[in-house]
């Protein structure tokens, strides 16, 4: 996949493959409390700059197809990426997104989202991405939302982070054609 503008109302914002020059931009949008509380454990905080190598070696392996930056100005603010599920899910993606603080509330993510959602439905095999939300964070449930995605069910007490049970809430987007 090759860089595209996201229709925002902010110009110059985009996704592409993450490139090794990344990392001070990943570091400094990445290194947030507020981003990491709403992700996964395997997301770390601090967000080093080892953390950032890390990271974009393995975005540089096969799964770079699957794995990319969204930009403003070609400097990285978030990350989206498509996982895929395998054996009688190999059909699905589950799909994962972050964007630095200072720019939430205008969009983006849900921009990204629908992009890359479109993409992964014209270029890969798949009938069905989903998303998994804490219940903590309302706003990516309007993210997914607004993308598209529908609500499927909660997955009560599914998830512990920083010490506290949460339940999950579980979006999908089905391919329109199948």
């Amino acid at each position: 996949m090759t860089a595209f503008a996201l229709a925002t109302a902010i110009d110059g914002i985009a996704v592409r493959r993450f490139r090794a020059d990344d990392g001070p931009d990943l570091v400094r949008h990445a290194n947030s409390f507020a981003v990491a509380r709403n992700l996964r454990d395997a997301f770390p905080h601090p967000y080093t700059d080892r953390d950032a190598e890390a990271w974009l070696a393995r975005a540089d392996d096969e799964q770079a197809e699957r794995s990319f930056a969204i930009t403003a100005a070609d400097a990285v603010i978030g990350g989206i990426g498509l996982k895929r599920e395998f054996d009688v899910n190999r059909l699905t993606n589950e799909v994962g997104y972050w964007l630095g603080e200072a720019w939430w509330g205008r969009g983006i993510a849900t921009a990204a989202l629908q992009a890359v959602s479109a993409w992964a439905f014209s270029e890969l095999d798949i009938v069905r991405i989903w998303g998994g939300v804490y219940s903590s964070n309302p706003a990516s449930c309007r993210v997914l939302e607004k993308a598209d995605y529908a609500y499927e069910g909660t997955l009560r007490r599914s998830v512990i982070k920083n010490g506290v049970i949460l339940d999950q809430l579980v979006y999908a987007r089905l391919r329109p054609d199948v």
